[in-house]
């Protein structure tokens, strides 16, 4: 049998601030040999919870000592369910528990993502996983609204999920990090202003995951400026391989097949290896010189030269703004659903003869891009979550200049964050003052 015991604490402090949920796999034979213990969480102060477990006899429950930082609550929620174990042999096939951490976890984009997370679809039927989801002081309370629905969610594969604020605890031993949360461009901010301040944030971010993940995690960096945020977040790691920082570009690729599909009449899924180079923002270049449609180069099934120059390249550079126009809010699920297409196109062996775009770092790349800048390029995956750049694509003088644009705008955006990357004084050139995909 097992035993759970709620302990209020007001010793449990906003420093520590993480929490965790902890589920045994429950059979349909067990199901109703439940016992809980349930009383309100008190909204002065925070509770600390503690569970015990065993298959044979009833333990007396264990006190965590929430003063040691090393030691964490076993359960989260306003009250915590144990059960007997007899369904362990359920779970012997499944794989080691993999630690995901998402930072904005209170945001509208995690109002998708966790779960998705959570159901094995991003990582396999057979990969139990523990979630830690980074917030801020001012969004503890909806942290726990996430972590209370994905409770509620039943998920058997999540045995776990911590929330917090501080990135050094919800990123400990993390194996995957993806980097949401960061502020928003408001009216009159400059461009270098929004870089200094989500660069700021990075750069925490980055020595976070230096001092406390798995020494081969993968980071996948959303919050924007996301191609620049990946560059200082990966100079302030140095002891993670840079090859392991990610800039989300994953969106403007599934835009820019949405738009290929439309326009030749097909369905998306006959739309493939279309690249994103360069930034995400508005010099970004979908490249529809390599893309295909049924097998075929696209510029042999759409003949409309000037369509594909023109009004398809602006299309899905300013997608998202035209989104905000028609909704009033930036987009949230089609991005969870990239970032999940991101995701499992490293952990999925790529098809032979395809590839996806990802933001990465330049140095040692093939097509003569400057080094040292996170640029989005054509990639395939064994699907260990490593990954190689693709060799087999063609360039004309139209997909280079625009390539050049996009890579001045990445140099001038490195110059603007030297003090944050250790490179000495910032020096802000930026060539126009142009927008990401989300404003106007």
């Amino acid at each position: 049998m097992a035993v759970a015991e709620f302990i209020p604490s007001s010793s449990f402090t906003k420093k520590t601030n993480v929490y965790s949920s902890q589920f045994s796999y429950v059979s349909a034979q067990i199901s109703q040999k439940r016992r809980f213990s349930l009383r309100p969480l008190p909204r002065t102060h925070y509770s600390q919870i503690c569970c015990s477990v065993t298959s044979k006899e009833v333990q007396a429950p264990t006190v965590v000592q929430t003063d040691d930082p090393k030691k964490k609550p076993e359960c989260y929620g306003v009250f915590c369910l144990t059960y007997d174990l007899k369904a362990e042999e359920e779970t012997k096939s499944w794989k080691k528990m993999t630690t995901v951490s998402v930072s904005g976890a209170a945001g509208m984009i995690a109002n998708h993502l966790p779960f998705k997370l959570a159901s094995g679809e991003v990582f396999g039927p057979d990969q139990p996983i523990a979630l830690r989801l980074l917030g801020s002081e001012r969004s503890i309370l909806a942290l726990e609204g996430v972590a209370m629905e994905l409770e509620d969610s039943l998920y058997p594969l999540l045995r776990e999920v911590n929330i917090g604020t501080d990135p050094y605890e919800v990123f400990q031993d993390a194996e995957w990090a993806l980097l949401i949360g960061a502020k928003p461009r408001g009216p009159g901010m400059e461009r270098a202003g929004l870089l200094d301040i989500n660069g700021q944030i990075f750069a925490e971010q980055g020595k976070a995951l230096n001092d406390v993940a798995s020494r081969n995690v993968k980071v996948i960096v959303v919050g924007n400026p996301c191609n620049t945020n990946a560059l200082i977040c990966l100079k302030n790691a140095p002891n993670i391989p840079a090859k392991n920082f990610h800039a989300l570009t994953r969106l403007d690729e599934n835009r820019a097949k949405c738009q290929l599909a439309l326009k030749a009449g097909v369905f998306y899924d006959k739309v493939s290896n279309v690249t994103i180079w360069g930034n995400h923002s508005t010099t970004q270049v979908p490249d529809f010189l390599n893309a295909k449609i049924n097998g075929l180069p696209v510029k042999e099934v759409i003949k409309d030269t000037k369509w594909l120059e023109e009004e398809f390249t602006e299309k899905v550079q300013k997608r998202g703004g035209v989104l905000i126009q028609k909704w009033g809010r930036s987009s949230a699920a089609s991005t969870a659903v990239s970032i999940v297409d991101a995701i499992r196109s490293l952990v999925t062996p790529t098809p032979e003869g395809y590839w996806f775009s990802t933001g990465v770092y330049t140095n040692g790349n093939p097509y003569g891009i400057a080094e040292d800048i996170v640029f989005s390029m054509p990639c395939r995956s064994k699907g260990d979550g490593d990954y190689e750049l693709v060799k087999e694509v063609i360039f004309d003088d139209y997909l280079r200049s625009r390539i050049k644009k996009s890579e001045d705008e990445l140099l001038a955006e490195k110059r603007c964050v030297a003090h944050l990357t250790g490179e000495g004084i910032a020096v802000c050139d930026l060539p126009g003052d142009t927008m990401l995909p989300g404003e106007m």
